[in-house]
Order: structure tokens, then C-alpha cells, then sequence
């Protein structure tokens, strides 16, 4: 996709901090990132989400951030990790083209990642959830 900022990123037509890459993926440090090692894993092919991206791509993908998590977390000395994948501006995702966040995470600092309020799952609520679940089967 012409006008997208990850393609063009992934694809070196934008100077970027890469720590690593294959015919598949660029993995590069945030320019603006949540931690000291926040990195994102972008697909050099676009796929805006989780949605249009094959299946074995997206395998592959997640693979590659475990490889990267565990890098980066003795790379970095991190205490935690966060492993973020966002689809849909409802979800907090801001740039459309199907991307990873790998967050490392240091003792004593503000989460990152969004805690929220543990609501209350209702047996009303599970029947409603498993129905509509499988109604939506391929």
C-alpha cells in the first residue's frame, strides 16, 4: 500500500532502528516507545488487521515475537514483557496495517497495558456468549 507508514517502514523506504529481518518481516525499536526496548514486528506485505492476515503469516508473526520477547528480555534485563496486538480504533489501534508491540516491562513503573475492573460473568451471559460464538462458526 502505497501511502502506509509501516509499509514504507518495513521496507526500508524510511530509515528505521531494525534489529531484525527476513524476506517476511521487519522487527524495529518504537520511535515513540512505551519503554526503553519497545519494539513492533511489521509484515513487509500489508494487511491493515488480525482479520486479512493469512492464517500462516500470522503464525508466523507470533512465532517471531516469542523469538524477539525472549531476546530482547535478556537483552534489556526487563523484569516482564507485553506482547500487544491491536485491531480496530475501539481497541487502540491507531496505524492499519497489521503490527506487534513487544513492550518490555521494568520493576517499579506504571503498567502499560490497560487494567481493567473485573466485571461479573453471568450464566445469562454464558449461554448468550457460547450461542452467538457459534452461530458465527465458519
Amino acid at each position: 500500500m502505497s501511502d502506509c507508514i509501516f509499509c514504507k517502514l518495513a521496507n526500508g523506504d524510511i530509515p528505521t532502528t531494525k534489529l531484525y529481518e527476513d524476506d517476511e518481516f521487519t522487527v524495529i525499536l518504537d520511535a515513540g516507545p512505551a519503554s526503553k526496548g519497545h519494539a513492533l514486528i511489521l509484515p513487509k506485505k500489508h494487511y491493515a488487521n488480525i482479520y486479512e492476515i493469512p492464517e500462516d503469516v500470522c503464525a508466523r508473526a507470533f512465532v517471531l515475537a516469542k523469538k524477539m520477547a525472549t531476546r530482547l528480555t535478556k537483552a534489556m534485563n526487563c523484569d516482564g514483557f507485553n506482547i500487544v496486538q491491536n485491531n480496530g480504533e475501539a481497541a487502540g489501534q491507531t496505524v492499519f496495517h497489521f503490527h506487534i508491540h513487544l513492550i518490555p516491562r521494568y520493576a517499579g513503573t506504571e503498567p502499560i497495558v490497560a487494567n481493567w475492573k473485573q466485571g461479573e460473568l453471568t450464566d445469562a451471559d454464558k449461554a448468550d456468549i457460547v450461542a452467538k460464538f457459534n452461530a458465527a462458526a465458519d
